[in-house]
């Protein structure tokens, strides 16, 4: 494939009030038709794709000239690109692919582009060489075979000019027009006010710090207390660094967010600002693809699904509406997509490349596979980046760097492959059961992935890419979902290193026979995102100590810290914590009648809306029928394992202003954090756990690794992340500076100096030290 320069955005300005493009991207836009089609096809990664490079041209000779730096003017448009390779004494120009299967399985409209690009090549060595024609060919590598299939036309200088300005006056209405956008919001975003008529106590000092990070290209770690105003605290100085002194800084600003509530409140604030910008901003909203897919049944290719079939021929009308319309939030866009008869999740893919500020989910920029990262390295745009309520990135990035193979599932599916991939399979089952053969214990984890493992694992990977590649028609199902497990899993073996274990269980006690690469430490994964953004700030209510989520994380040294004061008075939240509860695991049923009746006595005292938060199910479940059984005159209701959306909302739903009631839930869980209780919709909060997480094998495995790569391995594997949860269940309770309400720590190492010193300095806490009896009747009584 051609390995164009990467143009700081589709239509760069250049000095002189030129316009600059790609040529990768002036033929994607201008030379794509027909139907969107993503049946699966065993891509090339990229480094085999340089690797087929590198074969294709160390094949031909001496004259060979190879990565071609060619430009080309077509009004106000500069056109630049890097040519596959060049042969004098044959005047052809290639056009390098890497393919895997069967070559005449290549999509026409596929070809019909690798054919726009090659011509473009063409027609930009004829002006500078001052050529009559050139040979054009395209060269499909196999990269199973290393064969090489080339087709080749002729074209004369006049045929190649004809194709060349047809494709850029196609593009160049569209750039003059994407020109006028930029300067038409770089205006009016210099001449943006904040929102409101003050700042909010702290919002200030947030604000200046997220603008001077922006205009220094660093990083920033920011905590913030809820009820300040985050999101506008960010999003405006990060708009109003766009064009800071004069000088074009951000091309993109992207919005990163862990759950969908998170995706609402940055659309509103957008909103809010882009309203007062005069409405110039393009603002859009990045969904998961099962959430938007109209027509879930059908596969994604022109001959099953209508939104795909002439997905191409549809989409400039419908890109054209959709950057008129400038606010593309999911409905807005679902809309425009239907009217166009196109697919709103791939309309919105394309859009990424013409909107200003995109909010989405993290794993559109962190993830291996990370859309917004991959279009910003393509296109070298200078991005932004902003991550909402960070402190939940370290367990998101952890997973996105996992990966698990279940033993049952393959056993399923060997039985459906077919002869050459079920044997392959049967050497990686053989090999698995080989470093199982001397584990006694039902977890085991390892430094080091055995390497005869590991060569079967890529074995089984070849052979199914074979098998797809022969037989496109079978990629689907279980046997395409086992595909997909062993690349996962074989491109982390590939990384394999000291920030993750290999980890072994057996069945037992209801678990299931599996192997996994388990990350401990995303930051070397994460590490080059970060560099990769023009300046990230990761701000959250509870993200202390700095230095854990510095070194989590992968954040530059030189990464900025601010620590913003509460609005927040002592007086409004009366801390109390239980010196005589313990929640340790061997204590909770001798401690299960105090806790109860210490919750009652609260209610009893000042009936209102409760929130109990507990480490697990399992002691919800205790403490919640306790209490139902001694006072089953107070409202209650409890989480349920796997609640859906509305069971959460109905949940939420009986928190109403006037209301009574405790509602049990689980820290760390949906109604941990995330949630907005003002007022009398919650008065206070019993928390019965520190948050640790479970003394077990695998824990205790992440805390010798901790402590040996940061000195730091009960801090950083048990009391860190679970402080962390502590902090933002209480933070439910005090909303706004006119709230007021209560707070029960529920555990006697709450009042250990260095547990204290993890809490919020605005929190005025004292012990309960006279011991409560529980003021209502008791059933049992």
């Amino acid at each position: 494939m051609s390995a164009d320069p990467p143009s700081s955005s589709p239509a760069e300005p250049l000095p002189g009030a030129g316009l600059a493009v790609s040529v990768k991207t002036l033929c994607a836009f201008a030379a794509r038709a027909g139907d969107l089609d993503l049946r699966f096809v065993p891509a090339p990664s990229a480094q085999e794709g340089v690797a087929g490079h590198r074969l294709v041209q160390g094949r031909r000779g001496a004259d060979y000239e190879s990565e071609l730096g060619l430009s080309s003017r077509f009004g106000r448009l500069q056109v630049r690109g890097r040519a596959d390779g060049y042969d004098p004494l044959r005047r052809r120009v290639e056009e390098i692919k890497t393919f895997r299967g069967d070559f005449e399985a290549i999509r026409a409209n596929h070809r019909a582009l690798h054919w726009a690009q090659a011509r473009c090549y063409a027609w930009m060595l004829c002006e500078a060489r001052g050529l009559d024609n050139l040979e054009v060919a395209l060269v499909y590598l196999d990269l199973g075979s290393d064969d090489e299939h080339m087709l080749t036309e002729t074209m004369t200088r006049e045929a190649l000019c004809a194709h060349f300005e047809a494709l850029c006056g196609r593009y160049l209405d569209w750039a003059e027009q994407e020109a006028a956008h930029r300067t038409a919001r770089d205006a009016a975003l210099d001449a943006l006010a904040f929102p409101h008529a003050a700042f909010r106590p702290g919002q200030r000092e947030l604000a200046q710090a997220v603008y001077r990070s922006a205009v220094a290209e660093r990083c920033l770690l920011a905590q913030a207390p809820t009820g300040i105003g985050k999101t506008v605290a960010t999003l405006f100085p990060m708009l109003k660094a766009v064009k800071a002194g004069g000088r074009q800084r951000i091309d993109k600003l992207f919005f990163l967010t862990a759950k969908t509530s998170g995706r609402a409140v940055a659309l509103e604030g957008l909103r809010l600002l882009r309203d007062g910008a005069g409405r110039p901003l393009r603002v859009l909203e990045l969904a998961a693809r099962e959430k938007v897919c109209e027509h879930p049944d059908k596969a994604c290719h022109g001959e099953s699904c209508p939104l795909a079939r002439g997905f191409y021929d549809r989409l400039p009308a419908a890109r054209a509406e959709a950057v008129g319309a400038a606010w593309l939030d999911r409905a807005a866009l679902r809309r425009i997509a239907l009217a166009h008869e196109v697919c709103p999740y791939f309309l919105a893919q394309e859009l990424a490349r013409w909107c200003d500020a995109i909010v989405g989910d993290y794993n559109y920029y962190f993830d291996a596979s990370a859309f917004l990262w991959a279009l910003t390295q393509e296109e070298g745009w200078r991005a932004a980046v902003l991550v909402d309520e960070a402190h939940n990135l370290l367990d998101r990035a952890r997973g996105m760097y996992s990966a698990q193979l279940d033993a049952a599932a393959l056993v399923a599916v060997r039985r459906l492959a077919p002869p050459l991939v079920r044997k392959a399979l049967g050497k990686l089952q053989r090999e698995w059961r080989r470093q199982q053969q001397t584990q006694l214990e039902a977890y085991r984890a390892s430094d080091s992935i055995p390497g005869a493992f590991a060569r079967a694992l890529q074995e089984a990977v070849v052979s199914l890419g074979d098998h797809f590649a022969a037989q496109p028609q079978e990629a689907q199902g279980a046997l395409q979902q086992c595909f997909f497990d062993l690349v996962q899993f074989a491109r982390l073996a590939e990384s394999f290193g000291e920030h993750s274990v290999f980890e072994s269980t057996l069945e037992e006690d209801g678990h299931r026979e599996a192997l996994a690469i388990r990350n401990l430490v995303p930051a070397p994964f994460l590490r080059g995102r970060f560099a990769g953004s023009l300046s990230s700030t990761c701000f959250s209510g509870t993200l202390a100590p700095f230095s854990f989520y510095r070194d989590m994380l992968g954040l530059p040294e030189d990464t900025a810290t601010l620590d913003v004061g509460s609005p927040f008075r002592s007086e409004q939240l009366k801390v109390r914590i239980a010196m005589d509860v313990s929640t340790r695991f061997r204590d909770r049923t001798r401690s299960l009648e105090r806790l109860v009746g210490i919750i009652a006595a609260q209610y009893a005292q000042q009936p209102g809306n409760y929130l109990a938060f507990f480490s697990s199910f399992d002691y919800l479940g205790s403490a919640f029928e306790a209490f139902a059984r001694r006072h089953p005159e107070v409202p209650a209701w409890a989480q349920a394992r796997g609640m859906r959306e509305p069971e959460r909302e109905a949940f939420v739903a009986r928190f109403a202003p006037g209301g009574r009631g405790i509602g049990f839930a689980v820290l760390g869980g949906a109604f941990g954090e995330g949630i907005d209780l003002p007022g009398d919709r919650l008065v206070g909060a019993f928390v019965a756990s520190l948050g640790l997480p479970q003394h077990n094998a695998a824990n205790e495995r992440m805390r010798e690794r901790m402590q040996a790569l940061f000195g730091e391995g009960y801090a950083y594997t048990y009391v860190y992340p679970g402080l962390q949860k502590v902090v933002q269940a209480a933070g439910r309770v005090i909303r706004t500076e006119q709230d007021a309400g209560v707070l029960y720590l529920l555990d006697d190492r709450f009042a250990r100096q260095d547990i204290r010193a993890l809490l919020p300095a605005w929190w005025r806490v004292q012990p309960l030290e006279v011991p409560v009896t529980a003021a209502l009747p008791s059933s049992s009584a």
